[in-house]
């Protein structure tokens, strides 16, 4: 759809100055995306720059025309002036942490060698660090909303932790541009022994050995060219294969659980829980069965 222009707020939904003394502003997901029914039209701002977590929930992000949908835990990046919007699930959980060009410019002289970790219109996949990262925003948003003793350098101790994350993902992007096709290789054989043996649950350590590499150096491949840890990928086809089985087959969870190699299906159920927030009879009671 075409528009004539596009606005420029401070806040979106605002046209009144910066509402706090602060060089940053924070708030949860669904506190501002509420108001709009879940949708955040394409905007710009002048001066301020965005960082969006998203811990649980979908998020559909649309920057400069171009849009992706995040189903993960993330951070997006939104530069100063590049237009942007979003459309969230209402399960959505989540911070929007806003900051001024001037924090924007001191964080920028600290980051030596990433001077650009901020400049670019970017989501990073959380992967294993989800938590740790909620924890750095969740921690935000409670110091925003107070006024203790040390509040401005507890804000911007936790906005440098999570710039730090930001440039470093961004550095292991770029260098993962310039892993050799050799490492290409290794990546699709160690994909193609993880689809043959994941019901199996590998180790790292002996696929690595039937890959023809060190553990570390997988790692190293892994988190360059898919952005997750070696055992991560395992998990997620795991996962993937457990969310297929419930809701397109009858199985029950204690067969569903064997048929993954997991000899105790408490144990399947916890694990289930913590890669998807929901217990597997929960989530077939959520998604309806598609089988005839």
């Amino acid at each position: 759809m075409s528009r004539v222009s596009i606005p420029v707020f401070k806040l979106y939904g605002e046209t009144l100055g910066w509402p706090t003394p602060d060089l940053l502003h924070s708030e949860s997901i669904p506190a501002r995306s509420r108001l709009h029914q879940w949708e955040i039209e394409p905007h710009r701002h002048a001066d301020l720059w965005q960082l969006l977590f998203l811990y649980r929930g979908q998020a559909e992000i649309e920057l400069e025309g171009q849009v992706c949908r995040l189903e993960q835990a993330a951070i997006q990046v939104v530069p100063a002036l590049c237009v942007h919007g979003f459309r969230f699930s209402e399960d959505v959980d989540g911070y929007v942490v806003t900051l001024a060009a001037p924090l924007v410019e001191v964080l920028q002289r600290q980051l030596t060698g990433v001077p650009a970790a901020l400049q670019r219109g970017a989501s990073y996949l959380a992967g294993a660090d989800a938590d740790y990262l909620n924890s750095l925003f969740s921690t935000l948003q409670a110091e925003y909303q107070q006024d203790l003793p040390g509040r401005e350098l507890q804000l911007h101790s936790l906005i440098n932790l999570m710039v730090v994350w930001i440039s470093r993902q961004q550095l292991r992007r770029s260098a993962g541009a310039q892993v050799p096709e050799r490492g290409r290789e290794y990546l699709q054989r160690f994909n193609g022994l993880v689809e043959q043996q994941f019901r199996q649950q590998p180790s790292v350590e002996q696929l690595a050995h039937q890959v023809g590499v060190s553990v570390a150096t997988l790692n190293t491949l892994c988190r360059a060219l898919a952005g997750q840890s070696a055992l991560q990928i395992v998990h997620q086809r795991i996962v993937l294969e457990a969310k297929r089985d419930l809701i397109y087959t009858s199985l029950t969870i204690n067969q569903l659980a064997d048929s993954l190699g997991f000899a105790d299906p408490a144990y399947f159920s916890r694990f289930f829980r913590r890669m998807t927030g929901l217990s597997p009879r929960d989530f077939r009671r959520r998604e309806p069965s598609l089988a005839t």
